[in-house]
């Protein structure tokens, strides 16, 4: 097993030479699934002096931090998860001081600066809004990792540019930090670091074994030297992280055995095996009977050959992860787990029906509106996962089931790309997860995917559906670098019998654009550009040169420049 991650804290905050301390901080250390998951969460606030309220203030948006974002969703990023709660509490202290007595005035309302840091995995991930600051130990001085959000009008007058509770919306600082082992952070408040150098805190934190007693220290130096403000001292130390391979899955996919293959009728933890639905190199599917005698569910397990590879288990054991985390008509639902486990596979709901590829199979030949409805209903389900944020990586027609009521439901969630998990792991290794004729450009090319690239495949299967053949062949799979994008050709999909109208192939086209960028963005845009003429397509027009062969491109331009040239010096 890696090592885990740990932390030390010190902290102190003192109201100083004022009545009232205005200043909040917190911090809160999980254990267990939560700690790898979510990470280690700190805060400090800091309310303004002209506000009677501030106080109140600081100590709702740490609090609300320190709570709500371990309520987000696990699937979601670091960046994502604070982002939103951090909004959620502007929203709410903006509208407390617009129903108080000073509902215009913002320097007597909710306000307060606000900084924060979630320690997961191998990184720091900052959060900043104000003058608080965060700061890093390096050497013998204490460097700022934040900007303070002060706006200055002269040597002697400047003012708060950015708070929370100051506007209806707020702009939030955010930077990723890689972490060592030994690391050391500082979160502070104005009065600490208005009179202390980043010089005077480095050589606090070395001189002190104990991080609440060199907070407490660096507090009253602050206090010596003249400081008339609340003051507020964070100190965190990075005792050990982490293994840059460590993942939650894969260090227990190896503590359950897989389940032995029969095609026979046997249990399987209390399930009664009924039948083989389906099998493959990776893996095999089983109708079975659940203990309770509901209905019939579907057990997915490891094939033999693969039983000892520790990645393909880790995605095995993810995909009823995923499944639990989801919630659409259009995506296969986790069935209800079992009490206890002894062998390793996942249990779902049984679909009966069939893949979309049997589907493609039986209607060679199916209506325009016939493809939009499965499209949009493809598009459904994609929606759910990318609000999660997650990628599914893998959409294909052998992922898509269709049930008796004609409802298409998307499973195989063994290539999914969970951002709130993808960030603790070292980089990807290279390796296509999905399959070559439906996968996106921007993977073979090394370059980060985004939903688009999951809107790239639905194109692609809805291409087939009206043509019967693939946009691009194989030929996507053989790039190598951004230079390649452009040797792409497209075959329109409109043909002499009319089939495909040429504004739905010009909505094809958009959306398969090799270059992400150029692509079609959104997936309501594509299922509302196949039902309606998008009056931004001109579904005549031929790609430019520039497009069609760059290298000819500068060519030309080149020749033309060279006459351009050859003709001004003979005027001369």
């Amino acid at each position: 097993m890696s090592a885990a991650l740990r932390v030390s804290i010190g902290q102190h905050s003192d109201c100083g030479r004022k009545a009232v301390n205005q200043d909040f901080h917190g911090a809160l250390l999980p254990e267990g699934a939560m700690l790898a998951r979510k990470g280690i969460a700190l805060a400090v606030a800091d309310g303004i002096s002209s506000s009677a309220v501030s106080q109140v203030a600081a100590q709702a948006a740490v609090k609300s931090f320190l709570t709500d974002y371990y309520c987000t969703s696990d699937s979601w990023s670091v960046r994502t998860a604070a982002s939103r709660v951090i909004a959620a509490t502007n929203s709410w202290l903006h509208a407390e001081t617009r129903r108080s007595q000073h509902g215009y005035d913002p320097d007597r309302g909710y306000v307060c600066t606000f900084s924060a840091m979630v320690v997961k995995g191998r990184q720091a991930h900052l959060f900043h809004v104000g003058d608080s600051r965060i700061g890093r130990l390096g050497g013998d001085c204490v460097e700022p990792l934040t900007d303070d959000h002060r706006v200055v009008l002269s040597a002697e007058q400047d003012y708060l540019g950015r708070a929370l509770g100051m506007a209806a919306n707020v702009e939030i600082d955010y930077r990723a930090v890689d972490l060592r082992e030994g690391d050391v952070f500082v979160l502070s408040t104005d009065g600490v670091h208005g009179h202390l150098s980043g010089r005077d805190l480095a050589r606090i934190v070395a001189s002190h074994d104990d991080l609440d007693q060199a907070a407490r220290h660096a507090v009253q130096q602050a206090l010596d030297q003249g400081s008339a403000d609340n003051l507020t001292l964070q100190i965190v130390g990075i005792e050990s992280l982490p293994s840059p391979d460590a993942d939650e899955f894969a260090d227990h996919a190896d503590e359950l055995p897989p389940p032995p293959l029969s095609d026979n009728p046997a249990d399987i933890d209390g399930y009664r095996i009924l039948r083989t639905l389906h099998a493959n190199a990776r893996s095999r599917i089983y109708l079975a009977q659940p203990p309770d005698g509901g209905a019939p569910v579907a057990l997915k397990v490891p094939a033999q050959d693969i039983r000892g590879d520790k990645a393909h288990l880790r995605r095995l054991m993810m995909e009823e992860w995923i499944a639990r985390r989801i919630a659409s008509p259009h995506v296969l639902k986790a069935a209800p787990a079992p009490a206890q486990r002894r062998f390793l596979y996942t249990v779902t709901e049984y679909l009966d029906g069939q893949t979309l590829r049997q589907w493609m199979i039986d209607n060679p030949k199916p209506g325009l509106e016939q493809v939009r409805d499965l499209v949009e209903q493809i598009a459904k389900g994609l929606r759910a996962f990318h609000r999660k944020e997650m990628l599914h990586q893998d959409l294909r027609p052998e992922n898509v089931l269709i049930d008796k009521s004609g409802t298409a439901r998307i499973i195989d969630f063994g290539s999914t790309r969970v951002a709130g998990i993808a960030e603790t792991q070292s980089g990807a290794d290279g390796h296509i997860l999905g399959t070559v004729q439906y996968t996106a450009p921007e993977y073979f090319i090394g370059e980060p995917a985004g939903a688009n690239a999951d809107l790239f495949s639905l194109a692609v299967i809805a291409y087939e559906m009206l043509t019967g053949r693939l946009p691009y062949g194989a030929k996507v799979s053989h790039l190598r670098d951004r230079k390649g994008l452009g040797k792409l050709r497209y075959t329109p999909a409109s043909d002499d019998q009319g089939r495909v109208p040429a504004w739905v192939d010009a909505a094809l086209r958009a959306a398969l654009a090799p270059d992400p960028f150029k692509r079609t963005q959104l997936l309501s845009e594509f299922t509302e550009d196949l039902r309606r003429p998008n009056p931004g397509f001109d579904p005549h027009a031929r790609p430019s040169l520039m497009e069609r062969n760059p290298l000819m491109f500068w060519q030309v331009l080149s020749a033309v420049l060279t006459v351009a040239v050859v003709a001004l010096l003979a005027t001369r």
